[in-house]
């Protein structure tokens, strides 16, 4: 029997792991995923404006306790986090993957109009920054030029995290219209794609979301 290979998923939040367990499951049932949930990522993040020393250090201590369970690649499926991320990367030897990298790369593809619905405001500066630095790397290719439009959904997150998830999804597409206007919608977060079928409802803009790109893209990397 040929060995599985193992993926480490790093939650900061219990409301992301459903989300691309589903996506796991769906499009890439061979792996072998671990998950490790540290809830208290996302309340010190929400109680700092900016990423402090010690959050790096976290994700470096988590990073090695990851690859030291036997991780082949390791997926943070928080996106409040990119630059200490980035910071594991390099302590690594194994791929590290950001949650958004794969579904801002489709976007920038469609346009250059490009909207997002966030549900924690913490997050939005780092992606903003990560959006950006992929829009750099495209030069003069597709994606050159792209732009972002960003809407914080209040009360969306809090409903989710208290087991409402319809509300949830309820008041993330009561806001999408406002961005009908753009050439993609993307949900920020892993937790959001719950709203994806509410979403494309409320708008005929094409609607992307990060786990399934995610799956994609981390089974690639491992391949090689």
């Amino acid at each position: 029997m040929s060995k599985k290979p193992r993926v480490v998923l790093l939650h900061g939040t219990p409301v992301a792991v459903e989300p691309i367990q589903r996506a796991f499951a769906t499009r890439w049932p061979e792996a072998e995923i671990v998950d490790l949930l540290d809830a208290s990522l996302s309340v010190d993040r929400a109680k700092d404006p900016d990423l402090t020393p010690r959050m790096f250090e976290r994700f470096v201590e988590l990073g090695d306790y990851a690859h030291r369970l036997g991780a082949e690649a390791i997926l943070v499926t928080c996106s409040a986090f990119g630059p200490a991320i980035e910071r594991m990367a390099r302590e690594l030897p194994v791929p590290v993957l950001k949650p958004n990298e794969a579904m801002f790369r489709e976007a920038i593809g469609r346009g250059r109009r490009i909207g997002m619905l966030a549900t924690f405001a913490p997050s939005v500066l780092t992606m903003t920054e990560e959006f950006e630095q992929f829009v750099g790397e495209a030069g003069g290719g597709a994606g050159a030029g792209a732009t972002l439009e960003t809407i914080v959904v209040e009360g969306a997150m809090d409903a989710l995290r208290k087991g409402d998830a319809d509300r949830h999804n309820a008041l993330i597409a009561a806001r999408a219209p406002e961005l009908a206007h753009c050439d993609a919608i993307m949900l920020a977060h892993f937790s959001t794609s719950r709203a994806l079928a509410a979403v494309t409802a409320a708008v005929g803009t094409p609607v992307l979301t990060a786990p399934d790109a995610a799956v994609d893209r981390i089974r690639a990397a491992i391949a090689g």
